[in-house]
């Protein structure tokens, strides 16, 4: 049996972080590992507690949810945390702003604890995640040239992927899963696999949302392409 999935929960609610706790430690595979009220504190836990996801909270006091999640995300080291956004707030800008810290998921606090639980096992996997409502926005947004600038952190790093490695990389902007990479390709899903992890850890990605992120900003995928 593999190890739980470590997480830290980051709200300035107490009500909210222990209905949170209570509906992801009923599952034997997830373990909550610790809570922060705001988000200087969350930073702190993160480096002392290495959990595998952090739920994060976007307004709280001292520091806010977006800062903590750049200061997170910050760390480059293999399996450092990934950071889900739990929010209440409904807002473009929240939701751009975060995948630009470097927040591997985005969820509104309306959902279901069984959105919320995939949620966690969705991103502690690092594939990444955006709830359905809000995907079509995340892609007409970042699909239109010039709308959001570019990160130049990442110009260099573009040149160094191989043909291959950009093909895929337009598949995944584009929304293919890996079994459908594998068939328009016609290799197997373990080669695909082995391709998806060296694009990301040769862009700095975390994971496959903040690859779709990158491949609109720089052109890899042009809207209607």
């Amino acid at each position: 049996m593999s190890a739980p999935v470590r997480v830290l929960l980051v709200d300035d609610q107490h009500l909210v972080r222990t209905g949170f706790r209570v509906i992801l430690e009923v599952e034997d595979d997830i373990e909550v590992v610790g809570e922060a009220a705001d988000g200087q504190r969350a930073v702190s836990m993160a480096t002392a507690l290495r959990p595998d996801v952090v739920l994060m909270d976007v307004e709280m006091p001292v520091l806010d949810g977006l800062e903590a999640t750049r200061r997170i995300t910050a760390d480059a080291t293999p399996g450092g945390p990934a950071v889900l956004i739990l929010t209440t707030f409904d807002r473009d800008d929240y939701l751009f702003a975060a995948l630009r810290a470097g927040a591997s998921g985005f969820l509104l606090k309306n959902g279901t604890p069984e959105d919320l639980i995939e949620a966690v096992r969705v991103v502690a996997r690092g594939e990444g995640l955006i709830a359905p409502a809000l995907t079509r926005r995340v892609i007409s947004t970042f699909a239109r040239p010039g709308a959001v600038p570019p990160d130049p952190r990442h110009d260099a790093a573009t040149a160094d992927l191989t043909p291959r490695e950009r093909e895929v990389l337009e598949l995944v902007a584009r929304g293919a899963s890996n079994a459908e990479i594998a068939d328009v390709l016609r290799v197997g899903e373990a080669t695909v696999k082995t391709h998806v992890s060296r694009v990301l850890a040769k862009l700095g990605l975390r994971d496959r949302v903040q690859a779709v992120v990158f491949a609109y900003e720089h052109g890899v995928v042009r809207p209607g392409g």
